[in-house]
């Protein structure tokens, strides 16, 4: 049966969307929601927060004069809908795929992405500054910021807020309150918000009042007409009213007029207002309704089947293998707690929450107070575990060299997605952690190679008395099985993996793998070298001397990384010898498949031998 869009298919621009009668939206919303839900479907992608945005997304542009008014989305993995009715509807067939739509606003991709978003928090900071902009340059814009529940609870926000209640500005900031982020939302915000007349209690009140009272028209309808009345209206006493906002809410967030409505009024209100709109996670789909969570990243899936389990057992993914030792390791050691900024499902960490639930920690999207917290926990003679994507430490740096390094605190932090991640592209590739971690004195930094490697290297890190952090990548590895045991390596120490002549390879993470590939055709030498600080200076020097040149391979950035690295210490021992440096190069690497960007960035077996072959050309005689 084919799926056809009459109304959906007219909307080519916002433009064309604010030609329709009001009457228009609500059947304008279904088709977009069955359209995303079939796109996504094909795709993979973020599905659960974008069904949750349809009716606010239509709203907002049938409302504001976009793109000359102004909307930033906060984390960004909820503007489908916004694609979709900004001109880019035929496009969605190449989402996340290499050379397509990104899975985010990006300023190179529309005039309608005000604001490249990926990571949480920043929209309000940004909104701001639009809004201040549009005041010093004396235009009359709206800039709005839309922010979910999960995404309060991190400092930033609070930040912006603070400076926003006291700017002199027109600047609506729209909370998207789902009562759902990513993991469940904890904190002493998330229970204020659930207090105000949020979620399920106005859902709960709102149908109460169905039931009861359509019995007696007269009362059905006074209750109706102060329903209408309440949604823009009720006003409670709120924190956000002492930052200084006019807060407005909560209203329906599935309910389109109502929100037109109301963003009607607060559009000739002047300065900071605060909208509070409630919504559903996976709203229309009963599926993505039922487990949010599962759906909000979903590979390809046949809509009207659902998450189908797959019947050949699947690769057990790095995340996985790190999930499984902090249990072990928990087991055995009573001080071992374990922290995360709210990324309990995505860092593998549901089973130790069960297991020890109170010896975890979920602060909330607060990178910079979970740095800190593990440090105040070591400093009490626990062992903190800090698990961590390698983008997120970014927003803890700070923290890590003041309040981790100085010190010399032990903590272990395990930094997942290090390296390229696929389909998230750029603001989620961790490309970075190697350049700047192993330049903070005190910091050590290990590279597994395989499962079985990062499970070893754990319990290492573990094992010390100064941080260390354990860097692995996205997905699986090459199936190398992770025993259930907590040997440790030594400290700081690589290994050869093979023996070969004139060239070595210096392998540092996966892409030891890779590297086994290509000196089979070169007859390389290569090395496992497990660490990049401390630096196995001892190995190194070795193969150094007995080979004609050396070749350093990682995952992360050339510039700073561990090549770096290896040509700061040939340099120090008065070494002179040629050495080229594979990696990712100074640019930001695209979204796409990461068996394909490998490729691209000749990281693979092939473009690593290609590469050693064209820069040693003449150590290679052909045969």
């Amino acid at each position: 049966m084919t799926i056809t869009y009459p109304l959906l298919q007219t909307i080519d621009s916002p433009e064309d969307l604010r030609r329709l009668n009001r009457s228009q939206l609500a059947p304008l919303a279904h088709e977009l929601r069955a359209y995303l839900l079939d796109s996504v479907a094909k795709t993979g992608g973020h599905l659960s927060s974008n069904l949750g945005t349809v009716e606010l997304t239509v709203a907002l542009h049938y409302v504001l004069n976009t793109p000359y008014d102004r909307i930033v989305w906060d984390v960004g993995h909820q503007t489908y809908p916004h694609k979709i009715l900004t001109g880019r509807r035929d496009r969605m067939h190449s989402l996340r795929q290499l050379g397509g739509l990104s899975g985010f606003p990006r300023r190179d991709e529309s005039e309608f992405d005000t604001f490249g978003t990926a990571h949480s928090s920043t929209s309000i900071s940004a909104a701001l500054g639009m809004a201040l902009a549009s005041r010093l340059k004396g235009e009359d814009r709206h800039a709005v910021a839309v922010i979910g529940d999960g995404a309060m609870t991190a400092g930033m926000a609070f930040e912006a807020l603070n400076n926003a209640g006291v700017a002199d500005c027109n600047l609506l900031v729209i909370l998207n309150d789902n009562d759902m982020s990513i993991s469940p939302p904890v904190g002493a915000l998330n229970r204020h918000l659930a207090k105000l007349l949020s979620g399920q209690f106005y859902a709960a009140a709102k149908n109460a009042s169905k039931t009861v009272l359509k019995g007696a028209p007269p009362l059905w309808e006074l209750a109706k007409r102060f329903e209408e009345s309440a949604k823009g209206m009720v006003k409670p006493i709120t924190l956000f009213e002492k930052f200084g906002f006019n807060y407005v809410g909560p209203i329906d967030g599935h309910d389109v007029d109502t929100l037109v409505s109301v963003l009607e009024n607060i559009k000739h209100l002047k300065g900071p207002q605060f909208l509070h709109v409630v919504t559903k996670k996976g709203q229309g789909y009963k599926m993505a309704e039922a487990d949010p969570v599962a759906y909000h990243g979903p590979g390809k899936f046949d809509p009207a089947v659902g998450l189908a389990k797959s019947s050949a057992p699947a690769k057990p993914t790095f995340t996985e293998v790190f999930g499984n030792w902090l249990c072990d390791m928990g087991a055995a050691d009573s001080r071992l707690v374990a922290i995360t900024p709210a990324m309990r499902e995505g860092s593998g960490m549901v089973e130790f929450e069960k297991l020890f639930p109170k010896r975890f920690f979920d602060v909330g999207i607060a990178e910079q107070h979970a740095v800190t917290f593990g440090a105040g926990l070591a400093c009490e003679g626990l062992k903190p575990v800090v698990a961590i994507y390698s983008t997120f430490l970014q927003r803890g740096y700070d923290q890590l060299v003041h309040d981790v390094a100085i010190q010399n605190l032990p903590v272990v932090f395990a930094l997942d997605r290090a390296g390229l991640v696929g389909a998230d592209g750029a603001t989620h590739a961790g490309a970075y952690d190697i350049a700047f971690i192993r330049c903070i004195p005190n910091m050590s930094l290990a590279c597994p190679s395989d499962e079985n490697e990062c499970r070893q290297l754990l319990s290492t890190a573990y094992a010390q008395d100064t941080p260390v952090v354990v860097r692995y990548p996205r997905g699986a590895g090459v199936g190398v099985t992770a025993l259930r045991t907590l040997d440790t390596l030594p400290f700081g120490k690589g290994e050869i993996r093979r023996t070969g002549r004139k060239v070595v390879l210096l392998a540092f993470g996966t892409l030891l793998y890779p590297a086994l590939q290509a000196a089979e055709k070169l007859d390389a030498t290569v090395v496992n070298m497990r660490w990049v600080k401390p630096l196995d200076t001892e190995l190194l020097l070795q193969v150094a001397a007995n080979h004609d040149a050396l070749v350093t391979i990682e995952d992360g950035c050339i510039m700073g990384g561990a090549g770096s690295a290896v040509l700061e210490a040939l340099a120090a021992a008065r070494l002179a010898k040629p050495v080229l440096q594979l990696g990712l190069p100074d640019q930001f690497v695209e979204h796409g498949d990461p068996v394909k960007l490998m490729v691209m960035l000749g990281l693979d077996g092939e473009g690593i031998e290609a590469s050693v072959r064209a820069r040693f050309e003449s150590f290679f005689t052909l045969v």
